[in-house]
């Protein structure tokens, strides 16, 4: 369970629920916090992250083997992105990377940290590598900007939404369009017992702004939009935490063939909701065409200028210019869709045409 975060001490703090229990949902005005985060003026208590730690000589070529990304090369404070795959492809793990020259750090989600440093203490065979979740230890805290006064600090820098080497784009907006270059985001390290003394004086913002900065960012993340059966494809994760022409690792096979032969099932897709209503449709509303569903809403949020956004994953084979219809219980919400992944994505080997960005070398 995750230990409270000291931060919730601070006036007008409301705990938030599900994935982000244990930090702040929001300070008391969370339109205020979200306009602060977004314009870098305040940071987002993130101490409920896990942090797992690899050292050893054998760290990142040993990461490089189990992962979908190529890290190998890794250079200190150089950020990446990772995945780690069921043999059918499906993501099991992802994680933010950043090595110190020394140590190799993951930040995980709270939930994933225990049984990330679990299958990696399995995987290490006879490797001069040790493992351990650090979460207890350490503090994450988010920012839209990096924060000069934490010049020592050790930093991840979110790739997202460049595409990395060997990476490649399912979407349908070129890069230099691609709405998550308004969300730069950073995620600092900081000693456990440091947080409250590192932040003194710092406005804060809660998890609720930073979520709805993420969704209109077109952000995915693990545990919201992913499920048992989600492939990188279907999220656009081949962008960041993928590289396409690295050797053998668990899942490869799903990737090559569903990349170069066939199409992800489902897509990611943004919605703008409807906003008449004075609520917001919980995640896991079900999304429908006409009565049909097709799909689950992932994530809802709040945003300070569009209003009420969400993302949602849906199947591959809906109209990209079908009007949604996304219900709770029984109020429904109208929807319009916003391509994140190509309706065509996949399927490359031989194709002319069609939405998607080839890899960077």
């Amino acid at each position: 369970m995750t230990t409270p975060s000291p931060l919730l001490s601070r006036p007008g703090a409301v705990e938030a629920a599900g994935a982000d229990a244990g930090v702040a949902a929001h300070y008391g005005e969370p339109l205020r916090e979200q306009r602060a985060l977004a314009a870098g003026t305040a940071v987002v208590d993130l101490s409920h992250r896990g942090v797992v730690t690899v050292t050893g000589p054998d760290r990142l070529s040993w990461l490089n083997t189990l992962s979908s990304q190529q890290v190998a090369g890794l250079q200190p404070n150089e950020s990446s992105e990772l995945l780690l795959l069921s043999v059918q492809g499906r993501i099991d793990f992802d994680a933010r990377v950043i090595d110190d020259g020394a140590t190799t750090w993951l930040i995980v989600e709270a939930a994933e940290a225990a049984p990330l440093a679990g299958f990696l203490n399995r995987m290490k065979f006879m490797l001069r590598v040790d493992i351990a979740d650090a979460s207890a230890n350490w503090a994450v805290v988010g920012s839209t900007k990096t924060v000069p006064e934490w010049s020592g600090l050790l930093a991840w820098q979110d790739p997202w939404p460049h595409v990395g080497a060997g990476g490649y784009s399912y979407a349908t907006v070129p890069e230099a369009s691609h709405p998550g270059l308004e969300r730069p985001w950073f995620e600092y390290l900081i000693p456990a017992d440091d947080l409250e003394e590192t932040v003194a004086g710092r406005p804060l913002a809660g998890v609720l702004a930073a979520e709805a900065l993420r969704v209109a960012a077109w952000r995915p993340r693990i545990g919201a939009e992913t499920d048992d059966k989600t492939i990188p494809h279907e999220l656009d994760l081949l962008r960041t935490a993928v590289h396409l022409a690295k050797g053998c690792y668990k899942g490869q096979e799903t990737i090559a063939r569903v990349h170069n032969l066939g199409h992800p099932p489902r897509r990611l897709v943004f919605l703008q909701l409807d906003g008449s209503q004075h609520t917001l449709p919980q995640a896991g509303s079900p999304v429908l065409v006409g009565e049909r569903k097709v799909g689950t809403v992932t994530s809802v949020a709040q945003h300070y200028e569009m209003g009420p956004v969400a993302l949602a994953v849906i199947k591959r084979s809906v109209a990209p210019d079908e009007i949604l219809t996304v219900l709770d219980g029984d109020e429904p919400y109208p929807a319009a869709q916003e391509l994140i992944v190509a309706p065509d994505a996949g399927q490359v080997v031989g194709r002319q045409t069609g939405f998607l960005r080839g890899p960077r070398p």
